[in-house]
């Protein structure tokens, strides 16, 4: 561990409000917070509590109003279908405000739990995004849980919605995921008011009563602002595995998140504006809320979203692959998948 970053935790340890004051000022405020920590309750700790911000704002509208829209802003790497898709911020933006307005327009407002259950498309980031838009709380949901996983997370939150898509593709198989999320919905108690269903090619989804197509929903759907929340709402739940028990949410508000996602990703990551990240995790993990898709765009560098398995496949240089096409400065990944690359891949780069 270096002296420096020694020095800079032990700070943030020692004078966490001093240490944090300095960083309020790295995203953008509709009111910005007088107080840094409310510890008038510990442990229940509560950050810039007087503050108001909308963290979709800070991921998008204010690099496109710096005149950074035309710098990309994702980029999805499926191998499972051999395409790349991208989105520079000013298209992203619009992507995000126009579901942001179709998700409104089926009453989805500001408080509102929505359950997204979907593969590593785009979609699941801008999904996440429109919730974060319309201050609603998103709860992600792993595409790998089956349907009594699902059910119970659903029960859980409560959501007014659920997102989801036709299929995921899992190498060469394709795992069809409304099957599963109609089983879900049979099995929970809590009846959400609409499931929009994203139609991939691969495997067409049979509709239902409930069900809403992703297309459809956005055809007509006029862009919305974003909705300023207090610093202390929530952003997200995410949910515990269940491995002990009834699976537990985990709540992460808006104001202390996007603050820490905005001082973590220049200064532990050392990565910029200017940057490609690569975070090789998957939406539905903690990690992926934070470095898929929150941290790399509130900086404004280009994230890259993969779909597929760059390890444990015949082709042991997908990550070099990746990394190489697509100009990665830093790639974010388990320890355990650069352990399962042979030795003469082995990487370089640290985890």
């Amino acid at each position: 561990m270096s002296t420096t970053y020694r020095a800079t935790h032990e700070r943030s340890l020692r004078d966490p409000v001093g240490f944090w004051s300095e960083a309020v000022n790295l995203v953008d405020w509709t009111v910005e917070p007088q107080q840094v920590l409310d510890d008038s309750n510990a442990p229940f700790y509560r950050w810039f509590p007087d503050g108001e911000l909308n963290t979709c704002a800070n991921a998008l509208d204010r690099h496109v109003a710096s005149g950074r829209g035309a710098r990309m802003a994702l980029i999805h790497d499926s191998a499972v279908t051999g395409r790349v898709t991208t989105y520079t911020y000013a298209e992203l933006l619009d992507e995000v405000a126009r579901f942001a307005g179709a998700l409104r327009s089926l009453g989805v407002h500001r408080g509102d739990r929505v359950v997204i259950y979907m593969p590593m498309v785009p979609e699941a980031a801008i999904a996440m995004l429109a919730c974060a838009r319309l201050g609603a709380v998103h709860s992600v949901v792993f595409g790998g849980f089956a349907p009594a996983e699902l059910a119970a997370r659903i029960d859980d939150a409560k959501p007014v919605a659920v997102i989801s898509a036709s299929c995921g593709i899992e190498g060469a198989r394709v795992v069809e995921y409304k099957p599963l999320l109609d089983e879900a919905l049979a099995l929970a108690s809590h009846e959400p008011s609409v499931s929009v269903v994203l139609q991939r090619p691969q495997a067409a989804a049979a509709m239902g009563t409930r069900d809403l197509d992703w297309a459809t929903a956005m055809a007509d759907a006029e862009p919305v602002a974003p909705v300023p929340v207090a610093a202390t709402d929530p952003l997200y739940v995410i949910y515990t595995s269940g491995t002990t028990g009834k699976p537990k949410g985990i709540v992460r508000d808006n104001g202390g998140h996007a603050v820490a996602m905005a001082w973590s990703l220049p200064n532990v990551y050392g990565i910029g504006p200017d940057d490609v990240w690569w975070a090789a995790s998957d939406v539905g993990w903690v990690v992926g809320h934070s470095y898929i898709v929150y941290a790399p765009l509130i900086v404004g560098c280009t994230t890259l979203m993969y779909e597929g398995k760059p390890v444990g496949t015949p082709d042991a240089g997908a990550f070099w692959r990746v990394i190489e096409q697509h100009r990665v400065n830093a790639l974010f990944c388990a320890p355990t998948a650069t352990a399962a690359l042979p030795p003469s891949v082995a990487p370089t780069v640290s985890t």
